[in-house]
């Protein structure tokens, strides 16, 4: 089974990235420390985040 990132949805290769747990018992993957302190750290939002590969398809500019 593959892994993505659950910010930017980018797969992430075997032996990669990192995985965080949420005291709520949430598991969020992750491919590089820039998509983990966006989403934990800095609480963003990945659609209003451009680099993010989830916000292009959510953009109706694409």
């Amino acid at each position: 089974m593959e892994k993505r990132c659950s910010f930017c949805d980018l797969p992430i290769e075997p032996g990669t990235g990192m995985m965080f747990v949420k005291r709520d018992g949430t598991v969020l993957y992750f491919c590089s420390s820039k998509c983990e302190r966006n989403m934990v750290k800095l609480r963003r939002k990945r659609r209003k985040v451009r680099w993010a590969a989830k916000a292009k398809v959510d953009s109706p500019r694409f």
